[in-house]
């Protein structure tokens, strides 16, 4: 009940969904609090330039493209060219092209290519095993006050031994004591769905 009072229906996210799973990509977006998460965190933070490494059927690539408004930019990785051509139909439903670069491809590759400013803001949702080298990047390239977000953090409790592990729990147990460890970040596990570990760059 109090989800839906706060985050209502949008017609565009769900077709984003709807599309998303009618041409067969993986039932792994992020959650509706999820996303209203990253884009209330992507405006706190007054992000005008984002980068999203794992884009899927962009989902999260319109909640973090809302956020930073018609003036603003978000880069988003994609390693599968079947998952980018359906987030490009999701953003152009969404209204929102204008300020979205799908860039296919592995991340790993693309990130030393990418120039311009530090980004204001990070989110990190693709293959478990990239998480450090894709964590250690944003960390270099992130603005003062910049936030890096990785989703899946919790896997659904069981990264806390709240359930049964699966082939990412202790890689991800392993990331979250990296990410703690980290002296120039303030960080924090939102526990929602599947989990968001979110940091603020503080030096």
């Amino acid at each position: 009940m109090l989800d839906r009072a706060l985050l209502g229906d949008d017609p565009v996210l769900a077709a984003a969904l709807a599309d998303s799973d009618a041409a067969g990509l993986p039932t792994i977006a992020v959650s509706p609090q999820s996303g209203k998460l990253l884009k209330l965190l992507a405006t706190a933070t007054g992000a005008r330039r984002i980068l999203e490494i794992g884009t899927l059927g962009g989902y999260s690539t319109i909640c973090l493209a809302r956020a930073v408004g018609p003036e603003g930019t978000v880069v988003t990785l994609e390693y599968e060219p079947k998952h980018a051509q359906v987030a490009r139909v999701n953003l152009e439903r969404a209204g929102v092209t204008d300020r979205v670069q799908v860039l296919v491809g592995t991340a790993l590759e693309t990130l030393p290519n990418l120039t311009g400013d530090p980004f204001d803001f990070v989110f990190i949702d693709a293959e478990k095993p990239g998480y450090p080298a894709y964590f250690d990047w944003a960390l270099e390239n992130l603005r003062l006050g910049g936030i890096i977000a990785a989703h899946n953090a919790y896997r659904k409790g069981s990264v806390a031994g709240l359930g049964k592990d699966d082939e990412n729990s202790e890689l991800m147990r392993q990331f979250n004591r990296q990410v703690a460890n980290e002296s120039r970040l303030i960080s924090t596990i939102f526990p929602a769905g599947d989990g968001t570990l979110i940091s603020v760059k503080i030096a």
